[in-house]
């Protein structure tokens, strides 16, 4: 599946948000005490979930574009396998969320304790970052696969 995901890669500006998200993280990682700890609760509920994202959720998004002008081409079967994964695996990706989200709490009550307004903003950003995923880019993803085998006539799967 990894080569599928090489072949319809996430648009950059949803790459960058992650790598952005990720480089404060990191930061937040190495924090001293209770601030470190709880930014690498969050680390490592987060980093699997964004593997799993970019590699099954978000690539048909880089067809979006395409699709709304009605171009639809026999190749873009292809990333059918992709967004039936993000199907079967939604309800765990928002699984995933509300796991990252109770961490997120644990962060932003470290970070107020150490006046450190930059981690709560953090917080917030994830937080709104995990909606959008939610109310847009998943729903989004699963609509282009379903558009895709509808106008190729594809059977499902």
């Amino acid at each position: 599946m990894p080569m599928l995901a090489e072949k319809f890669k996430v648009p950059d500006v949803l790459k960058d948000e992650h790598e952005e998200l990720h480089a404060v993280l990191s930061r937040a990682t190495r924090e001293e005490g209770a601030l470190g700890a709880a930014a690498r609760t969050v680390a490592s509920r987060l980093h699997p979930h964004f593997v799993k994202e970019e590699e099954f959720a978000l690539p048909a998004l880089a067809l979006l574009s395409r699709l709304a002008r009605g171009d639809v081409t026999p190749d873009m079967a292809e990333v059918l396998p992709l967004t039936e994964q993000l199907e079967r695996e939604l309800p765990g990706m928002l699984e995933d969320h509300r796991a990252i989200v109770a961490a997120l709490e644990g962060l932003r009550s470290a970070a107020n304790a150490a006046g450190r307004a930059e981690y709560v903003k953090f917080v917030d950003e994830l937080v709104r970052h995990a909606q959008t995923e939610e109310v847009l880019q998943y729903p989004a993803a699963v609509l282009a696969g379903r558009y895709i085998r509808a106008q190729l006539g594809e059977g499902r799967r």
